[in-house]
């Protein structure tokens, strides 16, 4: 079995952080998206990936090159333009040829990987397996009906859903999806839809089977999303000490700290991670927080963000919550005022400047 995975499109929902930097390369506590989807299929022992790219988009082979670092075997495949899932699926086939693979959309996270639903795609031996999860919004999703355990149809972002099941990003197909997608048409938007190409396989008699999802699931289109992700993923780190905490300093909860880390006088609440090369000064690092590498963080109260590597907060006098940072963003404050309870959320692209003047 193969794996195909998504690492293209342009991350409008996420802008400015998307301006500079592919969204598949946001961390979530300080992994790449795209790193948890290389690691899912290498749990399940998939080593064959390809992964999809925007056309002249190097920035996914600066940090994956050809896989072996990660233990796995990478071929790039660019999509000229973003015609559809359907679309993706149809310009890897001769990358997959005729064997069974999963196609997974690298900006999804999910507790537990994909090796249960391979297992289930492997025992019931169906052409297409899909993966559905319980949703409070199916408008935004592919949605699927189902009476009497099967999917009897699959309809893509309805304005009525027939079912609160969304499709997820984590679909199973035997080489009969090619025929699919290389029989639909274009949708009223120009793309090729996949849930379309399910369509065609039940209409068509093929047998698509499905999975649901018990624990959670996160399809991170938007800030608020990846915040999410971070608080699940920071839910089930374990504590580590790799630097240098002095006696001033208090830890509680389970809290990651990295390789040649400071942590002077600052309080840490877990869950929380903290990268490498970072100094933690005078400040309070609280819950669902993820700190990346070679970070400044000084005077400053942060808690349920996101700060990306090479980030310089001083003196600022609102705590940050709920905000996404981008890599290199330097806020300072010209006063510092401690017993400010005022919160500040931001959501920043690579290399901002802020300063806060009273």
């Amino acid at each position: 079995m193969k794996g195909l995975v998504t690492a293209g499109g342009h991350g409008t929902r996420l802008r400015p952080i998307t301006y500079t930097q592919n969204k598949h390369l946001i961390p979530i506590a300080n992994k790449t998206m795209l790193q948890y989807a290389i690691d899912y299929l290498k749990d399940a022992e998939i080593y064959e990936i390809g992964i999809i790219i925007n056309s002249n988009d190097t920035s996914i082979n600066d940090v994956f090159g050809n896989g072996k670092g990660f233990g796995v075997e990478i071929t790039y495949i660019e999509q000229n333009q973003p015609l559809g899932l359907a679309h993706v699926v149809k310009i890897s086939q001769d990358f997959i040829g005729d064997d069974d693979f999963i196609f997974y959309l690298g900006d999804n996270i999910l507790v537990g990987g994909v090796k249960s639903f391979i297992n289930d795609f492997k025992r019931m031996k169906s052409n297409c397996h899909l993966v559905l999860s319980q949703v409070s919004d199916p408008n935004r999703f592919g949605v699927a009906e189902v009476i009497n355990d099967r999917i009897v149809s699959i309809q893509e972002k309805p304005k009525t859903p027939k079912s609160d099941l969304a499709v997820t990003g984590i679909y199973l197909y035997d080489s009969n999806i090619f025929e699919a997608v290389n029989s639909i048409n274009p949708s009223k938007r120009g793309e090729l839809e996949i849930s379309d190409a399910h369509q065609f396989l039940i209409e068509n008699s093929y047998d698509v089977s499905y999975s649901e999802i018990t624990g959670w699931w996160k399809d991170t289109g938007q800030p608020s999303d990846l915040l999410d992700a971070n608080h699940l993923v920071l839910d089930n780190i374990k504590a580590r000490n790799n630097g240098a905490v002095d006696s001033l300093s208090k830890i509680t909860g389970e809290v990651s700290i990295s390789k040649n880390c400071q942590v002077i006088n600052s309080i840490i609440k877990g869950p929380a991670i903290i990268g490498n090369n970072t100094i933690i000064m005078d400040s309070y690092i609280g819950p669902f927080s993820s700190i990346g590498e070679n970070c400044i963080i000084k005077n400053t109260k942060i808690e349920s963000s996101i700060i990306m590597e090479e980030c310089e907060l001083e003196n600022v006098d609102r705590k940050i919550k709920y905000s996404l940072l981008g890599k290199n963003v330097k806020i300072i404050s010209s006063s510092y005022d401690n017993n400010n309870n005022n919160n500040a959320r931001f959501l920043l692209g690579d290399q901002s400047y802020i300063e806060l003047i009273d």
